[in-house]
């Protein structure tokens, strides 16, 4: 069956931004974000696309009602999409939405946690794995990794990796992820442990602290080399707050 006629779940289409994590951080793009996930990590800052409190928000759009949808908010002011959850990848209908975007000549990100492959994983301009440490309480399935970065090895337009790091054991799982695939491009990023904090100013002290904190700590490892480490720029601006 043709994917044409699969809509695609949205709960929120906002932009033009600044990317706020990993490989791309600071881009100017436009954000779809997609309802679903297969975790329930413990400190998700978008809970609300899988645990049914926004569910009467979603929008089961097709892709071309997508992609009208961005242009009529973003007008001729971007040439990038970043697919967010959610996690994306539990989506194959999202193919289409791709090539559509690549025929305007928009680039398109996405980040998942790799626990599902998709063959349009191949065709993302900027794809980030973004395995979960053991803070969010979930458990990697480390046969299903290995085989999409073996995967993305074979044909990928580009690649990384990045762990968020709360505490000392998500530093040390993080440190394994990066020896298991050493030659990928890794990021660390300082996770926010406050994501109550409704006012901004409130709350750029306390994510200020937390990244002074892990540059520290990944300053003095040995295995901890060729990484980058990063805040979560848009809480720095905009703190907790949803479509920025």
């Amino acid at each position: 069956m043709s994917t044409g006629n699969k809509r695609i779940p949205v709960m929120e289409i906002f932009g033009p931004t600044v990317q706020g994590e990993g490989m791309v951080i600071g881009r100017k793009t436009m954000f779809v974000r997609t309802a679903g996930c297969d975790y329930s990590c413990s400190w998700c800052d978008s809970a609300f696309t899988w645990d049914g409190s926004a569910k009467e928000e979603i929008r089961m759009q097709t892709a071309q009602e997508i992609v009208a949808q961005l242009s009529a908010i973003g007008q001729q002011t971007f040439d990038h999409v970043t697919l967010s959850g959610g996690n994306p990848a539990l989506l194959p209908q999202l193919g289409e939405l791709i090539a559509l975007l690549h025929e305007q000549g928009v680039q398109v990100a996405l980040e998942t946690q790799g626990s599902r492959w998709q063959d349009w994983f191949r065709e993302i301009d900027e794809l980030t794995l973004s395995p979960k440490p053991p803070s969010s309480g979930m458990k990697t399935d480390w046969a299903i990794l290995d085989e999409i970065i073996a995967k993305l090895n074979e044909r990928a337009r580009s690649f990384s990796l990045k762990t968020v790091v709360f505490d000392e054991a998500d530093l040390d799982y993080a440190a394994s992820v990066h020896s298991r695939y050493p030659d990928v491009p890794f990021y660390l990023q300082a996770g926010n442990g406050n994501l109550l904090e409704s006012e901004p100013g409130q709350l750029l002290p306390y994510l200020v602290e937390r990244y002074e904190w892990l540059i520290g700590k990944v300053m003095n490892r040995t295995d901890l080399k060729r990484v980058h480490v990063l805040p979560q720029l848009h809480t720095w601006v905009w703190g907790n707050k949803k479509g920025v």
